[in-house]
């Protein structure tokens, strides 16, 4: 099994303060698990992070990261929230996304 940094992304952009923080990261991993967002099986969302408006989220399988991260353009979409939101999605580093989900395991 790859390593939780080969499997983990970390998604800029999320709308702070607009619902809940656990209702937002199942929005999160509802929206990284869809085929459309060229995602999959998602192990782990660490939502809030020290960084507002910052996600990590884990995938079973490290071939999604490298899916997830070709998609052109995430664009968050719940009918919960009030409208549409860009998101930023990179590869998260080694050091930043081991130590994130350390705090939170």
């Amino acid at each position: 099994r790859a390593a939780k940094s080969a499997r983990t992304v970390a998604v800029s952009g999320v709308p702070d303060g607009l619902l809940d923080e656990d209702v937002m990261a199942d929005i999160l991993q509802i929206h990284f698990q869809m085929s459309r967002n060229n995602g999959g099986d998602v192990e782990l969302v660490v939502y809030p992070t020290t960084e507002k408006g910052v996600a990590y989220v884990t995938f079973e399988d490290p071939e999604v990261v490298e899916s997830v991260l070709k998609k052109a353009e995430h664009q968050l979409k719940d009918k919960r929230l009030p409208g549409y939101y860009p998101l930023k999605v990179t590869r998260c580093c080694e050091v930043v996304s081991s130590f994130i989900i350390y705090l939170f395991l």
